[in-house]
């Protein structure tokens, strides 16, 4: 499963990369594998069940930085036919190693 997850703390200034680096922090320690995008971060996790306490705890580092406001988007790739992976998805539309000639 592949879930896109990005968190926005709302009225705390225009730069935001405190909050991010605390989110990103969370997610390192869990051990799934992630990637940190311009706009959001990709994460493979092996259930909802752990995508959902991910987020939780994603949520919880923001607000004990200090947010006071959180916006949450979360995205869900939840493919059953194959085993859906961050570098399978960047491979088929061309952008990862070993990427489809076009």
């Amino acid at each position: 499963m592949i879930a896109q997850l990005s968190v926005y703390p709302i009225g705390e200034g225009t730069s935001l990369g405190r909050f991010v680096r605390k989110g990103v922090a969370v997610i390192k320690q869990s051990g799934y594998k992630y990637e940190v995008g311009g706009m959001s971060t990709s994460i493979e996790v092996p259930n909802l069940d752990a995508l959902f306490d991910l987020v939780k705890a994603v949520h919880g580092a923001h607000l004990k930085e200090g947010a006071k406001r959180l916006v949450v988007e979360l995205k869900i790739d939840d493919r059953r036919d194959k085993n859906a992976t961050i570098e399978r998805k960047k491979t088929s539309v061309g952008a990862g190693p070993g990427a489809r000639p076009e």
